[in-house]
């Protein structure tokens, strides 16, 4: 396959380099709202990076190596906020399902059950 791209041009950044970076911090932050948050944001930067990198591997020499490097730290960012939402999100049913639902709106509820003085 042949690239038409002059290479004498000035190199452009991947599109939505940016945005892969920032959903991959999202999903790291998002963990803390039941996992849902993060779930989501790092489903959606690790498919905006899948499409990055093709992107990027199809022609190195028209985009430059910094939005490559954003890509590939929001896919890593993205991992661990996937990770780690799916643990609070299974750490939270299992919590339901062993101390009911009042274990979340009260926490002196929990307490409680775990013989805790308040």
């Amino acid at each position: 396959m042949e690239n038409s791209y002059n290479l004498n041009a000035p190199k452009i950044d991947l599109p939505n380099a940016s945005t892969v970076l920032a959903l991959g911090i999202i999903s790291i932050i998002g963990c803390c709202c039941w996992g849902i948050v993060g779930i989501v944001c790092g489903i959606i930067a690790l498919s905006m990076a899948k499409t990055a990198t093709e992107l990027y591997l199809s022609d190195p020499g028209r985009y430059t190596e910094g939005s490559y490097k954003n890509v590939n730290t929001g896919k890593t960012c993205a991992w661990i906020g996937l990770i780690l939402s799916i643990l609070s999100l299974v750490s939270s049913v299992i919590t339901w399902i062993i101390y009911g639902f009042a274990a979340f709106t009260d926490p002196n509820t929990l307490l409680e059950q775990w013989g805790i003085q308040v």
